[in-house]
């Protein structure tokens, strides 16, 4: 790709942009949120198309003007979200050869003994056990992402694009993906890989480009750089501190759950947090994090135990009635339960706090025009205005929106499921400042998460989850990366 420049409504978001990837490589495509990389990739799949520049493959022009020109040139993308790229009622099978079974040429007669034997092939191939006859609907995140992958080999890719695909995954789920990128790297394709865990990059990919701005900042081999060379490149300026831990003094308890159960998921939690203090539950993927998160705020019916909110007994029938108690809940899945995407800036700012704006029912769009500007200005959203859709938001962005939207209802808990999940490095600083903020206010963090380095370094006390039980808690300095694996993996203290 050379000389690529975009504009939207008269912003430039590319700036003489150039990339190319090598067949048979790895290279990293490295931004914060904003920098431009979202764009470039979509001119590159054919979703947009760029104002100048050219794209080539193998020395050969390409006009980009749909995906479909895309796909017909061999680039194939393989997103986060892959349930947007699958027809979930469709077979394995059927997902696999979803392009060929869609174009007109193939579609008067189909040999579905011979499909499912291709499928089959390509499965086997990649090193799965999946039944190609079963529906999509039926497999796992990780078995999706797979089947996507097994359409980009059937359709013979040159140039594939990997955004986010480990966000989603378990530490084995990624390994087994990377072992597929390798296949496929060895098979001559180029890949493209997205990414905000910097030590992915390292560990898979052969260069790495950083954008910023909508500019090119940097194109390395991964080996002639480290970690803090991508956040100079990434930030324009180093990350000293990057969790900006402030010291406040630790109070009462504000949270105290008593032998929190839901069948093997949770089983028999108990744990307390104070006011002022961030207490990290990390665990692995299926740990039971996000289960026990969505017992503290109602979302789901306990099978026993008792949660107290400040000294009194909580109401935990539904979410409204734990907002009512004091606790709020930042979800993991900020798309599909934090946030309406689908709705302003200013609306989603507003929902959890409508009988504030109000007077006899009527909303006041004076005091939500306040609010609105108040929570934007104090979390630094960056938006156009506060009538922007959410879901136009970058992910950071998106994020404090989720945040920002419980800050006046005066709660005195705040659970946070894995809030730095796709966020960049910067809008990562300025959620762990926005948790300090809090902290400051008096208010109890609960920080769930799989990210052990954040609980070090943000967290006052460290509890360990595995298999549905608290099963370590270590104070803050007395815990090490290679501890919480430990347990988050064993799970049980007297194999130490």
């Amino acid at each position: 790709m050379s000389g690529i420049n975009k504009s939207f409504s008269g912003v430039k978001a590319l700036h003489d942009a150039e990339f190319t990837v090598r067949a048979g490589e790895i290279h990293a495509l490295l931004g914060a949120n904003g920098a431009g990389k979202s764009t470039l990739m979509k001119i590159l799949s054919g979703a947009y198309e760029a104002d100048e520049g050219s794209v080539r493959i193998e020395g050969r022009e390409l006009a980009l003007r749909s995906p479909a020109d895309a796909k017909e040139a061999g680039i194939h993308c393989v997103y986060q979200e892959v349930d947007t790229s699958l027809v979930a009622q469709l077979s394995v099978a059927e997902n696999i050869f979803l392009d060929r079974l869609a174009t007109a040429k193939h579609r008067a007669w189909v040999k579905w003994g011979h499909l499912y034997e291709e499928a089959e092939k390509l499965i086997a191939d990649l090193g799965l056990s999946v039944p190609v006859r079963k529906k999509a609907a039926d497999l796992t995140l990780a078995e999706k992402q797979m089947v996507l992958i097994a359409r980009v080999m059937a359709n013979e890719a040159k140039v594939v694009v990997f955004d986010e695909p480990t966000a989603p995954l378990s530490i084995e789920e990624t390994e087994q993906l990377f072992r597929i990128m390798d296949k496929l790297k060895s098979s001559g394709i180029g890949l493209v890989f997205i990414s905000h865990r910097l030590h992915e990059v390292f560990q898979i990919c052969d260069r790495a480009t950083v954008m910023r701005d909508g500019r090119m900042i940097l194109t390395e081999p991964t080996s002639a750089i480290d970690t803090s060379d991508i956040i100079q490149a990434m930030l324009g300026r180093s990350l000293d501190d990057e969790y900006p831990k402030r010291e406040v003094p630790i109070g009462e308890v504000v949270l105290s759950a008593k032998d929190l159960a839901l069948g093997s998921r949770v089983r028999g939690v108990d744990l307390e947090v104070r006011r002022g203090e961030i207490v990290a539950v990390v665990g692995l993927v299926g740990a039971g994090k996000t289960e026990l998160s969505r017992l503290l705020f109602g979302a789901d019916k306990a099978d026993r135990g008792t949660v107290t909110i400040a000294g009194r007994r909580a109401n935990l029938k539904a979410p409204a009635s734990a907002v009512d108690s004091g606790i709020v809940l930042v979800p993991e899945e900020r798309r599909k339960e934090g946030i309406l995407v689908g709705e302003s800036v200013l609306h989603n700012l507003s929902v959890p706090i409508l009988g504030k704006l109000s007077s006899w029912g009527f909303l006041s769009g004076t005091r939500e025009k306040d609010n609105a500007a108040g929570v934007i200005g104090k979390l630094g959203i960056k938006t156009s205005s506060s009538n922007q859709l959410t879901g136009f938001l970058s992910g950071g962005n998106q994020q404090k929106v989720a945040i920002g939207k419980w800050l006046n209802t005066n709660a005195d808990v705040f659970v946070l499921d894995e809030p730095t999940k796709g966020v960049d490095i910067g809008a990562k600083r300025d959620i762990f400042s926005i948790i300090g903020e809090l902290a400051e206010q008096g208010k109890g963090i609960l920080y769930l998460t799989c990210e052990f380095t954040e609980a070090l370094g943000l967290a006052d006390r460290i509890l360990v989850m595995c298999d549905g039980r608290i099963v370590k808690q270590f104070l803050r300095g007395d815990a090490t990366q290679e501890n919480l694996l430990y347990y988050a993996s064993a799970g049980q203290e007297e194999l130490a």
